[in-house]
């Protein structure tokens, strides 16, 4: 049980200390965020708890096609600020538009043989 609280103050520290260098540098903090931190530490945490690496290679094939689809909310979110709707309106349709994203990829890749 510790190491899971373990594991959850890490990851929090590093969304946190993010979220607080963007306060000083939106750049900065965007090279941060940008470097797949989340993801690098599910597949050390998945390794350390598992030492399988068919699951490690599974969990990172299935982000790297994961990774398109959320693009989305990148390209939706500042487009929806900048036309003047309001953040939680246009984070919530970002949001709408990265989960149809997904949907679609998944539908995609099953239509040709590849599982996630």
């Amino acid at each position: 049980m510790t190491y899971t609280f373990f594991k959850i103050a890490v990851t929090t520290v590093l969304v946190v200390t993010i979220s607080e260098i963007a306060k000083r540098s939106s750049f900065a903090a965007a090279v941060l965020a940008s470097i797949p931190l989340v993801s690098v530490l599910a597949l050390l945490w998945l390794y350390i708890d598992t030492h399988d690496v068919e699951r490690i290679s599974a969990l990172s094939s299935s982000i790297f096609w994961l990774v398109l689809p959320s693009l989305a909310l990148f390209i939706a979110l500042p487009l929806l600020l900048k036309s003047g709707l309001h953040f939680y309106l246009s984070l919530l349709l970002s949001l709408a538009l990265t989960a149809a994203c997904y949907a679609a990829m998944v539908w995609a890749l099953g239509r040709y043989g590849i599982k996630l």
